[in-house]
């Protein structure tokens, strides 16, 4: 019997052994795949954004990173910091040029390229990577060039490390050469196109991809469950503010609220709500490249509106300054593409109001300062009146149908018309002003 139950309990253990390694084998459920969206232009939030996605798929141990894109491009750091997540990553990072009529130009060229798996969507492009330098000298001829010449070389190091084609890749820099999807897929440079996210993981189910540490590894996408990686609020806040446009309607209010703090102490208000635009405003200015001569040109035109206010132009040093501020707005951040300079409309909407409103406060506050006091002691100076006695030095006068005590350091006599030096008290300091009545 002791033999038998020892056969029987090492059986049982044997079955339980066997059933707890099936279910550790088992599958969770299935394969899991983080999905990032950049829909806005890289920078240094946005960057943030997807770092932090592709290190939430890393660690919950995701089959996959979908980053879908439609971007203009952006900021080349920012493009940089993503593009090194990828690399970084040990889950497979796939980017996706979508939905139809989406484009990923620029920096999105760049991270388009880097992907483990490069993919578009129909109707969409890609490429026109050159960099751009605004106001070229002969000195920014040369900067432009070792930009290029940078942006090139790291555009044919992902194409070569990606098995993609480095002379497209490398037209795309120096040409801004510009694909379809169509002609991304004949020429190499993408690796698929899908129509739709569980079109492309369908396709890529099972195929083995190299990773760019030459590893490879083998796609299990069947059924794939979406986990969207979304922006905390505090990150849309600051991708909001991030824009130039915004950065710039936010600097310009911050400074007019400022300006009417000042010229009217005591509202509170406009202090706070200026102060807190101002800040948002810099902490913006702050991601962006300025160019200085913007920078100069809205300072100019700060001191053209309160000239306007000093001296009779005719409203030609306020023309001039709403051209300074125009001008400097157009040209105040330094990118090569459209979506990340303030546009015209951004910046004659922002500095008529802003030019109106300063000149207009400024002419008021100058009013109030140089209009004469009609109230109070400062009112009595000035004021003419008749002596209703001998002033020796001490007497009395008549000033605006009221008898005051007066002093005069001559002797007056009643009579005669004098004027208030000042005000001392209730006693008036007088002289005389001239005839009698």
């Amino acid at each position: 019997m002791t033999a038998a139950k020892c056969r029987n309990q090492v059986f049982l253990a044997g079955v339980l052994l066997f059933a707890f390694s099936s279910v550790q084998g088992a599958p969770d459920g299935p394969p899991r795949v983080v999905i990032l969206t950049l829909d806005q232009m890289v920078n240094h939030v946005t960057a943030e954004y997807i770092v932090d996605g592709i290190k939430r798929a890393n660690d919950s141990g995701a089959e996959a990173v979908l980053l879908e894109m439609d971007t203009p491009g952006g900021m080349s750091n920012s493009m940089r910091d993503i593009i090194k997540a990828i690399y970084d990553s040990r889950v497979p990072v796939i980017t996706y040029v979508a939905p139809s009529g989406s484009s990923a130009a620029s920096a999105g060229f760049f991270i388009l390229l880097a992907g483990d798996v490069a993919a578009m969507a129909p109707g969409t492009n890609s490429g026109a990577a050159h960099p751009v330098v605004l106001f070229n000298t002969d000195v920014g001829k040369t900067m432009e060039e070792k930009i290029e010449n940078d942006s090139a070389s790291y555009i044919r190091s992902i194409s070569e490390k990606r098995g993609r084609n480095v002379q497209l890749a490398e037209a795309g820099v120096r040409e801004s050469k510009s694909y379809t999807e169509k002609e991304s897929l004949d020429g190499k440079l993408i690796d698929l196109v899908a129509a739709s996210p569980q079109e492309l993981l369908a396709k890529l189910d099972g195929r083995t991809v190299r990773r760019i540490n030459d590893t490879t590894v083998t796609l299990h996408l069947a059924g794939a469950r979406l986990e969207p990686h979304t922006m905390t609020r505090r990150d849309r806040v600051l991708a909001w503010v991030a824009d130039p446009n915004i950065a710039f309607f936010l600097g310009a209010g911050g400074v007019a609220c400022l300006y009417l703090e000042f010229t009217h102490p005591g509202l509170v208000a406009p202090g706070v709500v200026g102060a807190i635009a101002l800040v948002l405003a810099l902490y913006s200015f702050n991601l962006l490249p300025l160019n200085m001569l913007g920078v100069m040109l809205i300072v100019l035109a700060l001191v053209l509106f309160v000239l306007e206010v000093k001296f009779t132009s005719y409203g030609l040093l306020g023309a001039a300054g709403v051209v300074a501020m125009t001008l400097g707005a157009m040209i105040l951040v330094d990118s090569p593409l459209p979506e990340g300079r303030i546009r015209l409309t951004t910046a004659l909407g922002v500095t008529v109001p802003l030019a109106a409103i300063m000149i207009v406060l400024l002419r008021l506050a100058m009013a109030a300062r140089n209009r004469k006091v009609v109230t109070g002691e400062e009112a009595m100076v000035g004021l003419l009146g008749v002596a209703q006695s001998d002033l020796n030095p001490s007497g009395q006068v008549l000033i605006r149908g009221e008898i005051w005590r007066a002093r005069s350091s001559a002797a007056i006599p009643s009579g005669t018309r004098v004027r208030v030096l000042k005000v001392e008290g209730l006693t008036l300091i007088v002289e005389p002003a001239g005839e009698s009545r």
